[in-house]
């Protein structure tokens, strides 16, 4: 973090994976980069949020982030290519994941007391696993 003149902070982060620049009273701003645990072949579990909604807006390269609704079978999402500058919500208690190439730049807002103690995780089938890296081969190349 970088602050200037009249108190204003400035917080980046290039580094690979997830990391929050900002959290205040009940919210918080991360960024998810891509590359390494995030490529399709990576992902084993899909999560829900029992507290809050997250928001994604994809700033750079692509992502593309798989959904099952709220209480539905965590093995049955769905991928959505994200497009840059729009805010996809995820809300609470909906199964996701998401896969992202090395370029990727997501903005993540959620609620800031979000873990995984309220996130509970699913582990995915031989036979998700292998429709998740072929839906993201698909988008991602």
């Amino acid at each position: 973090m970088q602050t200037v003149n009249h108190g204003l902070q400035i917080h980046e982060y290039g580094g690979g994976g997830y990391k929050p620049l900002v959290d205040f009273e009940s919210w918080r701003v991360a960024m998810l980069n891509g590359g390494g645990e995030y490529r399709a072949e990576k992902i084993m579990t899909v999560q829900q949020h029992n507290e809050t909604d997250e928001v994604f807006v994809l700033l750079a390269g692509r992502c593309v982030l798989f959904v099952a609704g709220y209480g539905d079978d965590p093995e049955d999402a769905h991928g959505e290519l994200l497009q840059p500058y729009k805010v996809y919500n995820v809300p609470k208690g909906c199964w996701h994941t998401h896969a992202l190439d090395d370029e990727a730049r997501v903005l993540i807002v959620e609620n800031v007391d979000t873990t995984f103690e309220n996130s509970p995780h699913h582990k995915l089938s031989d036979e998700m696993k292998l429709k998740i890296v072929e839906i993201a081969n698909k988008y991602l190349g």
